[in-house]
């Protein structure tokens, strides 16, 4: 019963992760009460691999 509850709990923090990352930063607004959320998940994402910045280091078009 405890990794059931640990394992939703974490799932929860997740999409909380997400949804604030999608609401706020993507679209360019500070996260209100918490801009520094904004911050570290603006880093988050530029640290990791993208499609087009995988092209770009490659060469192909």
């Amino acid at each position: 019963m405890f990794w059931i509850v640990l394992s939703m709990v974490v799932i929860l923090l997740l999409a909380g992760v997400v949804t604030a990352y999608v609401a706020f930063p993507r679209r360019g607004h500070g996260v209100p009460g918490a801009p520094w959320v904004g911050d570290v998940l603006e880093r988050g994402v530029e640290a990791l691999p993208t499609l087009a910045r995988q092209r770009e280091d490659s060469g192909v078009r």
